[in-house]
């Protein structure tokens, strides 16, 4: 058993109970706010709050009402400070990567953040290729150039009046920032802008001078598990919040979420299932091959040491995009209720490229695969109250076909074989999909926490104390996940084989 340590580095006979610590996963479907308290000597993770995340069309654009996001976060604070009078010693943001909020002279936002869908990238991504052409680009920043990035978004707000200069955060860090943290952005989440030069880990000077990118709006970069700051404001005049650290853990949510695995990945390939599937490996050193960029991988930064190489595969979007327009028919549907009705469906038409650009996209989605499927030479579905259920089929169906390519992709590029898959997130609670992803991939498919991200989070700052101000230890970060997850009340891992 570790030696769990206090904000001071104390270990458990020097007083009890031991303080407590917060996560705040940021999720695009949802935003929860976490506890970890001791049991004796063995930590026990709570989720005390959860608010609805979604984004909203607002003023011809697509936002993310964040403003309602952070009223909520204080809210769940204020919970989490109400169950935790032994005090409170850390608390951490994690979350989607990429967004970011703008700030004027006061430090206040300028607006609420865009998200990442909106479509105003589409005319800067064409203007940027042709300064920092892709394959370069991919080759210099390792990540791969997709019209979401930051970089592409950056290049988008000066038509709308923004000033250029105008100093941006990332929305994990910026959560830290206004609970009284230094802007800063953390490596794991910087790498997903596509601005870092992977070579060194910094913002990329090239990059910035190439597609004219001021210098002065960009925070500097620190690794996961940096101090960077105390909390101040209201909050800080709780009992339970003097004397808080706040830390940046990995602050993009699926290196937070691998962090969260406890088992060993040697051999091992990662699904992290949710609005997007993340289908890759952790690697020693970046593979930026044309190979790699052709099959839409990236290497971003991971927690303690390495990288996450992975794919971004269109995921769970689809289904809620479909579920949104049921509701809208007057079909409401338990998510339990529509997977057991799916898995009863072999009569589906075929399957589709999730990765289409038409199913990015919101808007009426059954008529967007049904287009899809008539492309692919299958014959459409009707879309009729019966047929709910055929359309998850669909899906489930085509997400585990393309969970296959991208793992023989992922062999090819390594020169080796995988032997097992770990799901994690969302997607793990879905025992259809998990089934069908055994079959088509042949391998025997472990399910992990379906908060892996939360696992992670507090991982690394329980890593983060141990190291005392020095740099992560993945055998740490490890450790820690593990730990929390061999308590019953943090969750469990199930093993489905392919035969």
């Amino acid at each position: 058993m570790s030696s769990p340590l206090d904000g001071n580095g104390a270990v458990p006979g020097d007083r009890s109970p031991l303080r407590a610590r917060v996560a705040i996963d940021l999720g695009a479907e949802s935003c929860r706010v976490s506890l970890l308290r001791w049991q004796g000597d063995r930590p026990a993770i709570e989720l005390v709050h959860r608010i609805p995340n979604g984004p909203v069309h607002a003023d011809g654009s697509l936002r993310w009402p964040f403003d309602k996001i952070l009223a909520g976060l204080e809210d769940g604070l204020r919970k989490a400070a109400n169950a935790a009078p032994e005090g409170i010693a850390s608390i951490a943001v994690d979350g989607w990567a990429v967004d970011y909020v703008r700030l004027g002279k006061d430090g206040q936002p300028l607006a609420n953040p865009h998200c990442y869908r909106d479509e105003r990238t589409l005319a800067t991504k064409e203007a940027a290729d042709r300064e920092a052409p892709p394959e370069w680009a991919f080759a210099h920043a390792g990540a791969q150039p997709l019209r979401i990035n930051t970089v592409y978004q950056l290049l988008a707000d000066p038509a709308e009046g923004i000033d250029p200069h105008a100093p941006w955060i990332n929305l994990p860090e910026y959560v830290l920032y206004r609970l009284g943290g230094r802007r800063i952005a953390e490596y794991t989440n910087a790498t997903h802008t596509g601005l870092v030069d992977i070579a060194t880990g910094d913002w990329s000077e090239e990059l910035l001078t190439r597609l004219d990118l001021p210098r002065d709006a960009f925070p500097p970069i620190v690794p996961a598990g940096t101090v960077i700051g105390k909390l101040t404001g209201p909050l800080a005049q709780l009992p339970a919040f003097r004397d808080t650290d706040l830390i940046v853990p990995a602050c993009h949510d699926t290196a937070s979420a691998i962090a969260g695995i406890q088992s060993d990945l040697d051999g091992t390939a990662y699904i992290c299932s949710g609005t997007w599937s993340l289908v890759g490996t952790l690697i020693p050193a970046p593979i930026t091959s044309r190979e790699a960029m052709d099959a839409g991988f990236t290497n971003q930064g991971a927690a303690s040491d390495g990288f996450c190489f992975h794919t971004n595969v269109n995921g769970m979007w689809i289904l809620k995009q479909c579920l949104e327009t049921w509701r809208q028919a007057g079909r409401t549907w338990e998510f339990p209720e529509l997977i057991a009705l799916a898995a009863g469906r072999n009569d589906f038409p075929g399957t589709v490229n999730v990765d289409a650009p038409p199913l990015m996209l919101d808007g009426n989605m059954p008529a967007l695969l049904n287009e899809q499927l008539r492309s692919n030479g299958h014959a459409a579905i009707d879309e009729v109250p019966g047929n709910d259920a055929l359309f998850a089929r669909v899906i489930f169906e085509s997400l585990a076909a393309r969970y296959a390519t991208a793992l023989r992709s992922l062999e090819h590029m390594l020169n080796n074989s995988i032997r097992r898959l770990h799901i994690l997130g969302g997607g793990s609670l879905n025992q259809l999909l998990t089934r069908l992803t055994a079959e088509r991939t042949g391998l025997p498919v472990e399910t992990g926490n379906v908060e892996s991200s939360t696992v992670g989070n507090f991982a690394v700052q329980m890593a983060a104390a141990e190291a005392r101000g020095g740099p992560l230890h993945r055998e740490a970060v490890r450790r820690w996940a593990r730990e929390l997850c061999e308590n019953p009340e943090c969750g469990v891992v199930n093993a489905v084989n392919a035969d």
